[in-house]
């Protein structure tokens, strides 16, 4: 592990919860919203200055901080990135900036508690990205789930916003019970394999872990534990109704940040595999059908939704689905491709909630029924809804298309009947997203008074330009992102595959 003089990952993590402390002893509410946009930039800028850092070449832990936590269960505050997660930083900062100026005007009520749950939302999410202590990763991941739980209650776009708030926060909380039962085994399992005694001997440090033989029958446990919890938050088929109520029913900045986020499969990544490498590779079928079957699954019921933001929602768990199969392919073209789509959700699908938000605020509705015509009365957003959607299908040009083509190849290699499926998952991506277009942007106006309503604002169209050029950009120079992880993956590989 290489340690840095600067701590600039506790700075990530703590400067945009310092700063929802301060938007709280604020009461002004214009300042406070300045404040939180001048937050979340420079937190961007923080993370872009953590990739400029980073050595690529390198495939361990860098710019590590450790400091003593709870002594007397060997917890640490115990940071760090590498090649798999770092590039999710400044994505992450990006959606957050671009969630907080979606939410300017829209937020009405409670507005410094709203920007400030962002902001802390944002904070929890940069600590799930860096943490390398198994104890401060949960701390992190329980931490995320208050801000959303009174986000989606408190300002939620449907009526039965309080019932979704609900059965979040329910969900999540299922999902956490597997997981600390999976980390307090690992932790008991070190004490025993060095035999140490309990409490003095725990470790939860992941480098230490990974270091640390786990017999076979306790590997099986320990995976299925991780994966289930993991697979609620990604997620995965059968956990994921929770996903397609909150689209419909939370505020689309908040669903933006939810689809964009794939904090369950950068689990399922980051620690479920490397922490049990045998069981990883016995019963990586298994996880390769579980994607499989959740890719078309989901597939085939966005071709039957008539709303777009509930059509949104089966997009973005489908594409978890390939995603999954990437990982389960165990070879480069899977892995980096995985990683590469987990990265393209925070533009692409966060982007096009974004847009079905812009049209909900100006219609009240997007179910199919009231829209038809769009393009002739809001031409600029169209645009960027098909470019954004085109990306979305992997259409070459769009950095869709290069992280859609890894899997692809990746699955093939893997197992013909996986590459079988992401190509009919892909068509179907395509059906879902082509069709809707048709009926919602194409066609004549169908209701008078969509003539008068208005195209996207300057501020609207600010905020999707830079998502928009990053798609274009890293769709023709895709090595920029591949060669940040192509290390990283190449050990991760090696440590299962050995």
């Amino acid at each position: 592990m290489i340690e840095q003089n600067v701590p600039i990952l506790s700075m990530v993590i703590a400067l945009p919860i310092l700063g929802a402390i301060a938007i709280g002893a604020i009461q002004n509410i214009g300042l406070a919203k300045r404040i939180a946009l001048l937050i979340a930039g420079i937190e961007l800028i923080a993370t872009l200055v953590v990739v400029q850092w980073f050595d690529a070449a390198n495939a361990d832990f860098q710019m590590v901080e450790r400091h003593v936590w709870i002594p007397s269960l060997n917890i640490d505050f115990l940071i760090g990135i590498d090649g798999i997660s770092v590039l999710f930083l400044p994505m992450s900062a990006l959606l957050t900036l671009v969630a907080i100026i979606a939410s300017w005007n829209s937020v009405q009520h409670l507005t410094r508690f709203h920007f400030a749950l962002l902001l802390i939302m944002e904070g929890g999410t940069m600590g799930v990205f860096v943490a390398l202590d198994m104890m401060l990763f949960f701390l992190f991941w329980e931490l995320i789930l208050p801000p959303i739980f009174f986000l989606i209650g408190l300002w939620g776009a449907g009526p039965q916003r309080r019932g979704a708030a609900m059965k979040y926060m329910l969900y999540m909380l299922f999902s956490g019970v597997p997981l600390l039962f999976a980390l307090i085994m690992l932790g008991v399992n070190h004490a025993m394999q060095t035999g140490g005694s309990i409490p003095h001997d725990l470790s939860f440090s992941f480098p230490v872990l990974l270091k640390t033989h786990i017999p076979d029958d306790l590997q099986v446990i320990i995976f299925l534990l991780l994966l289930t919890g993991f697979a609620v938050k990604a997620p995965l088929a059968p956990f994921h109704t929770w996903l397609p109520t909150t689209a419909v029913e939370a505020p689309t900045q908040l669903t933006a940040l939810l689809i964009g986020l794939k904090l369950g499969a950068f689990g399922i990544l980051r620690f479920a595999m490397p922490l049990t490498p045998h069981a990883s590779v016995e019963y990586a079928w298994v996880l390769g059908v579980f994607g499989a079957v959740t890719f078309i699954y989901a597939a085939m019921i966005a071709l039957q939704q008539t709303n777009l933001r509930r059509l949104l929602a089966y997009a973005s768990v489908s594409h978890v689905g390939l995603v999954i199969v990437g990982i389960a392919t165990l070879n480069m073209q899977g892995v980096q491709g995985a990683i590469f789509q987990l990265l393209n959700f925070s533009m692409i699908a966060s982007c096009l909630m974004l847009i079905a938000g812009f049209i909900q605020h100006r219609i009240g509705s997007t179910e199919i029924i009231h829209l038809g015509g769009l393009a002739k009365v809001m031409p600029r957003l169209t645009s960027f809804f098909f470019l954004f959607a085109i990306a979305s299908m992997g259409i070459p040009g769009t950095s869709g298309f290069p992280a859609e083509l890894l899997l692809i190849i990746g699955a093939l290699n893997a197992h013909p009947g996986w590459g079988v499926a992401a190509l009919l998952g892909a068509i179907l991506g395509a059906a879902y997203m082509l069709s809707f277009m048709r009926r919602a942007f194409f066609g004549p106006v169908i209701r008078a008074k969509l003539n008068q309503v208005q195209d996207l604002r300057a501020r609207e169209l600010g905020l999707l330009c830079v998502p928009a050029l990053l798609v274009l950009f890293f769709g023709f120079f895709p090595d920029l992102v591949l060669d940040i992880n192509k290390t990283a993956a190449e050990s991760w590989l090696n440590r299962l595959i050995q």
